[in-house]
């Protein structure tokens, strides 16, 4: 680099003073503007010193202009909001379960100033935090005591910590028995044999992968045997020359030797999936009145609410799990327990399937959601946009119902290049995610919110008119 250059970068002061940098400072503050100045003068400096820096010295009103964009990346949120077009109901990768408009108004109700929730109003003093959704999930559940914790991985841990961790008597921990074929992954790399071990509980396998029997079960108990675990295979299947006992034979072997059930379901589905041309998931009412002690499940699924990991079952267990240091560590806070006491009085009211996204979704007639498409692809041609409808499939997705599809009607449309196309989308504000077939662009609208529609129509002109193939 040569002295003259060196010479003619300007100094940060005079930037800072200059009018276009007032919008630098109104933006983010002085600190961060003078960091992005230096951020811009920085890779100047080294530009000229490689001698890649044609032009020399850029004009002030460059390197603020150059500035302000880097303060724009700095800024601009990485947790946005996308319009989930793929035909997923419940995606893991997009944040699972939308909240319904009462969820959303009592996370605002709690956020937005002081509440209750650790103050008893009656009494005047300190209340319980796990009083606010307990009674709601007694009432929906049939459960005679609830917990709620941060995720379903959190639940499993505690209860086995509570269940067969190490104690005075036993200092190695418990023995937890369960069928090969449960040992199950879901995403994330959450393993069953590995939480067994965090919490504390030593690994009984009985059974193979695809047949485990009930008197497998009754032989592995011994004198140190903690539990019976049942892990629903939530995000796989296993078909063909298959046997396992039932839930109601496990509560029956397990309650015969004075051990606890306890029911892993992963999904939290409250409602009959059946109903709706799906497999049947396993319901907690239903694993409650099998005889599962306690039964741990999901709020961010099927169930439709926030993320939460939720336990129900018998109030002395419940009270042992609440009573456990392990259980502040994974408490949840106000907005979920908003959440999620806004998504059960949906359940408690009869109004799930109207209130409830994810069953919005689950429940949508085949003929709305072609009706729709049909009145997208007119409102795209007349925008110079091509497009067609075509049958297609949507997946509740979630590590749920694995296999199970529902049918649908997509929006098609034909580019030159999938790819690209896919990426244009993804550069929209709000970015519109949406999946490929056949080398076409296909958007689902089963999954696509009511409020998202406008934006997603208003932005596929611009973000495809170059791609598509007449």
């Amino acid at each position: 680099m040569s002295a003259a250059a060196a010479r003619d970068l300007p100094a940060i002061d005079h930037l800072l003073s200059l009018p276009e940098a007032g919008a630098l400072v109104e933006r983010g503050g002085r600190a961060l503007a003078v960091e992005a100045l230096r951020s811009v003068v920085g890779e100047v400096r080294a530009h000229l010193r490689a001698g890649d820096e044609n032009g020399g010295v850029p004009a002030d009103e460059v390197l603020i202009a150059r500035a302000a964009r880097q303060l724009d990346d700095w800024l601009a949120p990485s947790l946005r909001r996308v319009i989930n077009a793929t035909g997923v109901i419940v995606h893991t990768n997009l944040g699972r379960a939308p909240l319904s408009d009462a969820a959303l108004r009592a996370v605002q109700a709690a956020a937005g100033g002081y509440s209750t929730l650790e103050f008893d109003l009656e009494a005047g003093k300190r209340g319980s935090r796990d009083a606010h959704a307990e009674d709601l999930l007694r009432r929906v559940t049939g459960a005679e005591a609830a917990l709620v914790v941060n995720n379903n991985a959190a639940a499993v841990l505690l209860a086995l910590s509570v269940v067969a961790g190490p104690s005075a008597d036993h200092p190695s921990g418990r023995g937890v028995v369960i069928s090969r074929g449960q040992l199950i992954e879901i995403g994330g790399g959450f393993r069953i044999p590995e939480v067994m071990a965090q919490g504390g509980a030593r690994l009984v396998e009985v059974g193979t992968t695809n047949r485990t029997r009930l008197a497998d079960y009754e032989t592995a108990i011994a004198a140190d045997t903690a539990a019976i675990l049942r892990a629903h295979r939530s995000n796989f299947a296993i078909v063909g020359f298959t046997a396992e006992p039932t839930l109601a034979e496990l509560a029956g072997l397990t309650h015969q030797h004075g051990l606890p059930l306890l029911d892993d379901l992963g999904s939290g589905a409250l409602l009959d999936t059946s109903a709706f041309g799906l497999a049947p998931e396993p319901t907690v009412q239903a694993s409650l009145s099998a005889g599962a002690d306690l039964v741990m499940f999901s709020g961010d699924k099927l169930l439709g609410g926030p993320q939460a990991g939720i336990l129900a079952g018998r109030a002395a267990l419940i009270d042992r799990l609440r009573r456990h240091p392990f259980a502040r560590a994974v408490r949840a806070d106000k907005l979920c327990l908003a959440a999620l006491s806004a998504t059960l009085s949906h359940y408690l009211k009869g109004e799930a399937l109207e209130a409830v996204p994810v069953w919005q979704m689950i429940s949508r007639p085949l003929a709305e959601i072609e009706k729709k498409a049909r009145r997208w692809a007119k409102k795209l041609a007349a925008a110079g946009l091509n497009s067609r409808v075509i049958e297609g499939r949507s997946a509740v997705g979630g590590g749920s119902l694995p296999g199970e599809t529902l049918p649908t009607m997509l929006l098609a449309i034909r580019v030159t290049s999938a790819d690209n196309a896919l990426a244009r989308l993804r550069a929209c504000d709000p970015p519109i995610i949406a999946r490929i077939e056949d080398n076409k662009i296909v958007l689902d609208p089963r999954t696509v919110l009511p409020r998202d529609e406008a934006d997603l129509l208003s932005n596929l002109p611009s973000a495809l008119t170059n791609e598509s193939v007449v």
